[in-house]
């Protein structure tokens, strides 16, 4: 079980694009979950993953061009419910998918998912998890087999299953977003998703029709390799977690392992892309 979290709260002035450059660089310093704020943005990292020097290579805190000063505090999972109440409101992506929580109201969509994702990240107000969320919708998933990887809440897969996907798997390395995607697909009355507790060797044997990979730019170019080999022939990937000005590190990796880019989302320099096998 994770031993809880740490939580960053950042004040910055003026906020944009200050907040997402900070996303970014503290996703990238190991930070996984992130609620924007009026005064800036709310950060957690595992209290595992926390060392002393854990923001010095951020280097928008070293900036002159913005003021952005943060606290920080210990928070125990028992804690975040009360934190999710109070930040929490439902979405609605394309009038046609809608992400609340259970004691939101039902909304009149297609797609409704139900989710409390506690200190998992993929809420859908993220632009990443927004625009996968959009991909979703436009792909053929019907009777495809489907990956998520780095499911966090699992909402991605939960979305796959109701466009017609089977089989699932969703897998991620954090005992929290696994244990919570556990939990949010039978909330869902999900039938054909496997949720694993694991990283990109889990899918040694395995293949895909459609892989989607909503993680951070690193570990991305790190893991396509693996991702291309699971691809079945003339299969999709969707990527994303990343900046607009990662694409061309991103797009060569995928061009040389035979992906070639088919489409592109794009949302507060956020981007979300789909590539073929």
């Amino acid at each position: 079980m994770a031993e809880g979290y740490i939580e960053y709260q950042f004040k910055v002035e003026p906020l944009q694009p200050a907040v997402d450059i900070l996303i970014a660089e503290l996703g990238d310093a190991g930070f996984e979950s992130f609620v924007e704020t009026e005064a800036g943005v709310s950060a957690y990292i595992q209290k595992k993953e926390w060392h002393d020097g854990i923001l010095d290579d951020t280097q928008i805190l070293k900036s002159d061009e913005f003021e952005i000063s943060y606290t920080s505090e210990a928070i125990e999972q028992t804690n975040w419910n009360v934190e999710w109440e109070k930040n929490f409101n439902a979405i609605v992506v394309d009038d046609m998918c809608s992400v609340r929580a259970p004691f939101h109201e039902k909304p009149n969509t297609k797609y409704d998912i139900i989710i409390e994702p506690k200190m998992s990240f993929g809420t859908g107000h993220h632009e990443t998890t927004h625009m996968m969320i959009q991909h979703i919708l436009k792909a053929d998933l019907q009777d495809k087999s489907v990956l998520d990887m780095g499911c966090g809440t699992g909402v991605l897969a939960i979305l796959a299953e109701m466009r017609g996907a089977k089989p699932i798997d969703a897998i991620d390395y954090d005992n929290w977003c696994y244990l919570n995607s556990l939990e949010n697909v039978e909330r869902n009355n999900c039938e054909h998703i496997t949720v694993l507790e694991g990283d990109a060797q889990l899918l040694c044997g395995k293949n895909y029709d459609v892989i989607i990979a909503n993680i951070n730019r690193n570990i991305l170019l790190q893991d396509l390799a693996v991702y291309a080999k699971a691809l079945n022939s003339e299969g999709s990937l969707f990527l994303s977690g990343f900046y607009n000005e990662d694409i061309a590190s991103i797009e060569a990796e995928c061009e040389r392992l035979g992906l070639k880019r088919s489409a592109t989302l794009e949302r507060n320099k956020w981007v979300a892309l789909k590539f073929k096998n």
